[in-house]
């Protein structure tokens, strides 16, 4: 089945034109490990998922893309068609000239209703090509204007028009410290809004990956390209093609499906983190050995310790004890507690590897059977020059903290009113505002009580 990727707004734009680039270098590598009859049937697999054939041969990526602004669209289509290996078509982009001034309410009140029906047409332009349609997956930022305002009313839009497909919003969460001053509101309206219409939404923390671009990859002076190729590179190690539980011998059919299935089994809780290891450097490749024993251990720590990668990883902490009912306050400092867990498991030997740890059912709230909680998919084919690599998806208390913050610091500028004038002369008023903080207060609420 195949996905429709959106990528909407700056970052949408420059992150999707780099998982691309991403799939399709994994594709053509010749690093696959396993055998030739394994590597076609992926390769196929990952074609007909995420690229059409287009008659000039260069494979065209399933892509919509759209900007308030032309220059990144125009940079991503010629920098996408130069690679010589895959192109975006040529009719499935939609750009204006004035861009939406990092303010929500302008891309979701204004550009939205004023461009849904170009922006719809290409989006239903390009489902129709698919044979058989999996979803869509959108690609934004939460602190801009344009991916965010725009990227909440385009999500309610593919709502409405496939009210039957999966919808996974990919987002991405501002610095910190900050780009821009009323970041902190556009990312409560955007997740507030993105809670009632999509399946799922998959979160990148910009921190995050700053710092494994620094102690991981050894950067020295980061840039956005930078941490966007490691978002492409976690993202494709989870959305190329595996084999799933229960799909035999065959490449899974509907990779959005087969993830929300199990990872997303209660509206309440929609929230989705993504870890991968090994991450280095391609230099440092060829004198790296790793034993699946020891990633699954780095990687079940980084669970239930809550790290961010395999670096600097809290190996103090431990599940509660089993049968304790200790209620949920006095569970030990730092626990991190999982609603549901998938590893993705690729290269060599895959099927030798033994996941019962991620069973464990003291990592897992109370309220669901530890075995519908966790699932694994596994290929022996490897992926982007790993020999061996293991990709954690986790619907857990991961973004907790993050929320927490976000939502304490627009609060406070909402206490004072701050900026809200930019927000109400689009017509988000007070009362928006506060329907926001109520949907995030009561997310907060139920991921705190697991």
């Amino acid at each position: 089945m195949s996905i429709v990727t959106v990528q909407l707004g700056q970052c949408g734009n420059q992150i999707g034109h780099e998982v691309f680039s991403a799939l399709c270098s994994d594709l053509r590598g010749t690093h696959g490990l396993c055998s030739k009859k394994e590597n076609e049937s992926y390769q196929e697999s990952c074609q007909e998922r995420f690229f059409c054939q287009e008659e000039s041969g260069v494979p065209a990526a399933r892509a919509v893309l759209v900007d308030m602004e032309p220059k990144v669209i125009s940079q991503t289509l010629s920098m996408a068609a130069r690679s010589g290996h895959w192109k975006y078509s040529s009719h499935s982009h939609f750009c204006q000239k004035q861009g939406s001034g990092n303010n929500w309410a302008n891309g979701y009140s204004v550009h939205g209703p004023r461009h849904k029906e170009a922006i719809m047409n290409l989006v239903q332009k390009e489902a129709e090509k698919c044979d058989r349609l999996g979803g869509f997956l959108t690609i934004m930022s939460m602190a801009g204007g344009t991916g965010s305002g725009l990227g909440a009313f385009v999500t309610q839009c593919l709502r409405d028009a496939f009210p039957t497909s999966f919808i996974l919003n990919h987002v991405v969460w501002p610095y910190g410290t900050g780009e821009v001053i009323v970041q902190n509101y556009n990312s409560v309206l955007t997740l507030s809004h993105l809670y009632h219409s999509s399946d799922a939404i998959l979160v990148h923390e910009n921190d995050v990956i700053h710092k494994i671009c620094a102690q991981l990859m050894n950067i020295k002076q980061i840039s956005f390209r930078d941490v966007n190729q490691v978002i492409a590179h976690q993202l494709g190690s989870v959305f190329q093609p595996t084999h799933t539980a229960a799909g035999g011998s065959g490449y899974s059919r509907n990779p959005l499906g087969d993830l929300m299935e199990p990872l997303v089994p209660h509206p309440e809780f929609r929230m989705l983190g993504l870890r991968n290891i090994p991450q280095m450097p391609e230099s440092s490749l060829p004198y790296s050995t790793f034993s699946w024993p020891g990633l699954i251990k780095h990687l079940r720590q980084i669970l239930i310790a809550h790290a961010h990668m395999e670096e600097g990883i809290d190996w103090q902490v431990r599940p509660p004890h089993p049968g304790s009912s200790i209620p949920s306050t006095n569970k030990p400092l730092h626990f991190n507690t999982s609603i549901a867990n998938l590893v993705i498991l690729r290269g060599k030997d895959v099927h030798s590897v033994d996941l019962g740890s991620f069973q464990d059912p003291s990592l897992y709230t109370s309220w669901l059977n530890p075995q519908d909680a966790f699932s694994a998919w596994k290929t022996p084919r490897a992926f982007n020059k790993y020999e061996k690599s293991a990709s954690l998806v986790s619907n857990s208390q991961f973004l907790l903290k993050p929320l927490d913050s976000i939502v304490g610091k627009a609060w406070n500028m909402f206490a004072s009113k701050a900026y809200l004038h930019q927000y109400t002369k689009f017509g988000i008023q007070e009362e928006d505002f506060l329907d926001c903080f109520t949907t995030l207060e009561q997310v907060i609420s139920s991921y705190t009580n697991l």
